[in-house]
């Protein structure tokens, strides 16, 4: 054997020493970056529970910034780098989004990617104005409240609805009802009217055909029940006096309809001047019921007309001790007594207007 082959031999098991290390390092550096990728993937990275709203049109950086704002994020290089890989930047989706502890990276674009919005318990009741309305509304939805409140003088759309102006607050019952963060004002809209078919169902349309009223028609006097008083165990017997004028022809006679005519709701004393206020919602001059409803009646108050307390009471009239009940009569002779213990109660009081 020759010096030369005897010196190949001899370097062949530093080459292979080499070629060991050299893929042991490499697979060293690939489990590494493996682990690195693994944990950027899968870990953990929500700190706490957290709803982050993403208005229409949001970019990239805006959605980060709201999640730094919110101190949502363990690892934002980890979120950075996922949602760059399944490419968010270019699918971002405005809305309402629940993080929890628990998510990963993954799991929290999967979830803004695809838009899986976080539901809101949207709640109105003791609204009085359309204003109020828009105003309470805008504030679980995206639609503001001028685009709610258009909506109030879109006539073909409220005549689409089956309803006139004067009668479109009948359609908003109030009560919970769940939405999309992203609804519309039109979309809110159509929901209500929904809702609206769904609450008339055949039996509430016969109660009320047994009164001699139309749904929306149980809509504007509920809404005079309700503006009497705050006191729940008094809405079936002050419907029912409403019920008997009606019936017997004799006019509604309601303070709340007189200072709705007025635009003046914080009226504690009806004058004889307020009663000559010649307006289709003075129920002192014009019979029967007036064009619409004076508020938003809720349910209770929708449900005592329909259920209402059969009784013989024509008259009412608050109680001289300013508890919110009222004295009610059948006679106008025990009526005329109960006004003048009020009266005379609001006079020592200093209540003149």
């Amino acid at each position: 054997m020759t010096a030369e082959s005897k010196n190949k031999l001899r370097s062949f098991p530093r080459v292979g020493r080499f070629i060991i290390t050299f893929f042991f390092i490499a697979l060293i550096v690939t489990a590494a970056i493996g682990y690195k990728l693994y944990t950027y993937i899968f870990n953990e990275n929500v700190k706490t529970r957290h709803i982050i709203i993403l208005p229409k049109g949001s970019t990239f950086n805006q959605v980060v910034d709201t999640l730094k704002t919110n101190d949502v994020l363990i690892n934002y290089k980890a979120f950075a780098w996922v949602a760059k890989k399944k490419k968010y930047p270019e699918n971002i989706k405005h809305g309402r989004y629940l993080l929890t502890p628990g998510m990963n990276s993954n799991e929290i674009v999967n979830i803004l990617r695809a838009g899986i919005q976080e539901p809101v318990n949207m709640t109105f009741n003791n609204v009085r104005f359309k204003e109020e309305l828009a105003g309470k509304v805008s504030h679980y939805i995206e639609a503001d409240s001028a685009s709610i409140l258009s909506l109030f003088s879109d006539y073909k759309k409220i005549e689409q609805f089956g309803f006139t102006p004067e009668t479109f607050n009948a359609m908003f019952i109030p009560n919970t009802y769940e939405f999309l963060w992203t609804t519309t004002a039109e979309e809110f809209a159509n929901r209500m009217k929904n809702e609206f078919d769904r609450f008339w169902n055949e039996g509430r349309k016969m109660k009320a055909q047994k009164l001699g009223l139309a749904p929306v028609e149980v809509a504007i006097l509920a809404s005079i029940v309700r503006e009497e008083t705050n006191k729940s165990d008094e809405l079936r017997r002050i419907a029912g006096v409403y019920l008997n004028r009606l019936e017997r022809g004799i006019p509604l006679q309601a303070d709340p309809t007189v200072k709705f005519a007025t635009g003046n709701r914080a009226l504690n004393r009806i004058l004889n001047s307020h009663i000559e206020i010649d307006s289709p919602y003075n129920t002192y001059l014009y019979p029967g019921l007036p064009p619409g409803p004076i508020n938003f009646p809720d349910i209770k108050a929708i449900e005592a007309v329909l259920n209402f307390e059969k009784h013989n009471f024509i008259y009412m009239c608050a109680r001289e001790d300013f508890s919110g009940y009222h004295n009610f009569a059948s006679t106008l002779a025990e009526h005329n007594r109960n006004a003048k213990k009020y009266r005379t109660a609001l006079d020592k009081e200093k209540i003149f207007k």
